[in-house]
């Protein structure tokens, strides 16, 4: 696969190897990334020779940091809205390829993995975080909805902590990711390439992960699940922030600062999220994405969605300009 593409495959032995090599752009995914990763994920699924996948990245301190929000962007710009669509028609239909993988697939995360990164490494059969993983799902921060299986996956996370980290966009480390099981195992990246080698082998996976495997440790969210579990559990935004605003004690720091960060944010993404969160329990997968696909379709061609990518990328990352009223409104 050319490397213009931003994205490589090869096969070393018995193991197909996926190379992210989009440096300057952070990884980010472009449809021609996704629909390649789709072409040869089926192509090695019934390979014989193949006997499971590795994830990895160029970038020493990024794995994937979502969409291609300049190509958004410009698309955007030009009022190319069928295109826009076909990307998340492509980002959603891999996340079900790789629902329905069945060989090993073992992503390689030290680094930055946000958005779509999560999409293309969170549903396979493995997902390894080293320490320097990162999390989030920021994409209300741009107008847009917690998407790429969120739906699914966000709300079955212990407690609220699902609806938390959809509406706040917050980065969590690999203690966290693991406990909230959106890693399978914590290892070191020094061992990385002995997983490598290990699947070119056709070494069995699960034991060698399992004893490479180290204790994250506490994480930070452990502390403030009590306030969370607490506040987001209030039945629409509007209260969630009024919990925030109320907050007194130990936890009003971070409240008033979760307030503040929510108040940055499109009030109809907002809610939109909220209304997944609430509605993704009784999902399936394939009815999550389907949903979301429904919405994506709606959402692009909305203000706060041209707004919120423009503001971050036309903007160097100045905060958008959110149509009126609350949630986004000033504090009460």
């Amino acid at each position: 696969m050319s490397e213009a593409l931003g994205i490589t495959f090869e096969e070393n032995d018995r193991a197909g190897v996926v190379t992210l090599d989009r440096p300057a752009r952070l990884n980010a995914l472009s449809r021609e990334m996704f629909e390649a990763l789709s072409a040869n994920y089926r192509r090695w699924a019934p390979a014989p020779h193949i006997y499971g996948v590795v994830m990895q990245s160029s970038h020493p301190s990024v794995f994937c940091s979502g969409g291609d929000l300049k190509v958004l962007n410009e698309l955007n710009q030009q009022g190319a809205t069928e295109a826009i669509r076909e990307f998340y028609r492509a980002a959603y239909s891999h996340v079900w390829l790789i629902e329905k993988f069945i060989r090993p697939n073992v992503p390689l995360i030290n680094g930055l993995v946000f958005g779509g990164g999560i999409g293309i490494t969170l549903f396979g059969t493995h997902c390894v975080a080293a320490e320097g993983y990162r999390f989030a799902m920021p994409q209300v921060g741009i107008g847009f909805l917690p998407d790429i299986g969120g739906t699914y996956f966000l709300p079955r996370l212990l407690g609220w902590t699902g609806i938390y980290l959809a509406l706040t966009g917050s980065t969590i480390g690999p203690a966290d990711a693991y406990r909230l099981g959106l890693v399978t195992h914590y290892i070191p990246s020094a061992h990385f390439g002995v997983i490598k080698d290990a699947l070119a082998d056709n070494h069995p996976i699960d034991r060698l992960l399992d004893g490479l495997h180290r204790d994250p440790g506490e994480g930070e969210l452990v502390r403030l699940t009590p306030a969370i579990d607490r506040i987001f559990a209030a039945p629409s935004v509007e209260a969630i922030l009024a919990g925030l605003d109320a907050e007194e004690g130990e936890f009003e720091p971070w409240a008033r600062e979760t307030a503040a960060e929510l108040r940055k944010k499109s009030p109809t993404s907002l809610k939109i999220a909220f209304a997944q969160m609430q509605a993704g329990n009784a999902l399936n997968l394939a009815e999550s994405l389907k949903l979301e696909f429904r919405l994506a379709s709606h959402i692009i061609t909305t203000h706060d969605f041209r707004e919120g990518i423009d503001a971050r990328i036309a903007g160097k990352g100045r905060p958008p300009r959110v149509a009126a009223g609350e949630p986004g409104g000033g504090r009460r």
